[in-house]
């Protein structure tokens, strides 16, 4: 299996503190964002191999990162040729330019470079193999409002999806997922089939919301929290002490 994370991103939101850091590597609880997603990937029992897709702004960042990452795996970072903002290509964008470097034949798992969650990934590890499926990671959320932002789950009583929408304007359930995902490796190549029917290459959830209507997808219901760090307000409230 594969690990792919996603660290493309320009997170203008929080600039001046990644005007010229990348969010990931940002100073947090003792090392950085991404050395704690980095920790969470190298438990799970499968992983060969980790690609961290950034852009060439930060690539020389994660490249001397690279050098001394606590990580059984091997990290191999990739340039997304990308430059700014306006130029990006998308989170799903950035799965499938990772897959075609590297010429990924494989399971995958795709989780977001940015967030800190404090569930066990091996947990949602357990569900796809129990399964046999492409599992997505959701939680239970109360605010109305707030789930409008998420890709929303309907899920059966064995955590088969039955409706995934992308933030939609009528949630038809409380299950907002976030972004982590367990892909097999015969879904690989369906993410250039999506792109190929003009699907949203920036939204991560996009691809899920497309691919369960071809094919089983599961959701695993997180024991734990999972925090987007989107804004400096939210960094300083989760970094602890550094």
């Amino acid at each position: 299996m594969k690990a792919i994370i996603l660290a493309a991103g320009y997170a203008t939101r929080m600039y001046p503190l990644t005007e010229n850091t990348p969010k990931p590597l940002l100073p947090f609880r003792g090392s950085t964002v991404i050395d704690h997603i980095i920790a969470q990937v190298n438990a799970l029992p499968d992983i060969d191999e980790i690609f961290v897709v950034t852009n060439s702004k930060f690539f020389s960042h994660f490249c001397e990162w690279a050098k001394t990452a606590p990580s059984a795996a091997k990290i191999s970072v990739i340039d997304d040729g990308t430059s700014s903002n306006e130029t990006r290509r998308g989170a799903v964008g950035d799965v499938y330019f990772a897959i075609c470097e590297k010429n990924i034949d494989d399971e995958i798992v795709v989780v977001a470079g940015d967030n800190f969650s404090t569930y066990d990934l091996h947990e949602q590890y357990d569900v796809y193999r129990k399964t046999g499926c492409d599992t997505i990671c959701g939680k239970e959320m109360d605010d109305e409002e707030r789930i409008k932002a998420f890709a929303v789950a309907l899920a059966d009583e064995h955590g088969k999806v039955l409706d995934l929408e992308e933030k939609p304007a009528k949630p038809k359930s409380n299950l907002a997922i976030y972004a982590t995902y367990f892909f097999r490796r015969d879904t690989v190549p369906l993410f250039k089939k999506y792109l190929d029917e003009g699907g949203n290459a920036d939204l991560i959830g996009a691809f899920p919301q497309w691919l369960y209507t071809r094919r089983d997808v599961y959701v695993y219901k997180m024991n734990g929290e999972c925090y987007d760090i989107g804004t400096i307000e939210m960094y300083e409230q989760l970094k602890g002490a550094c």
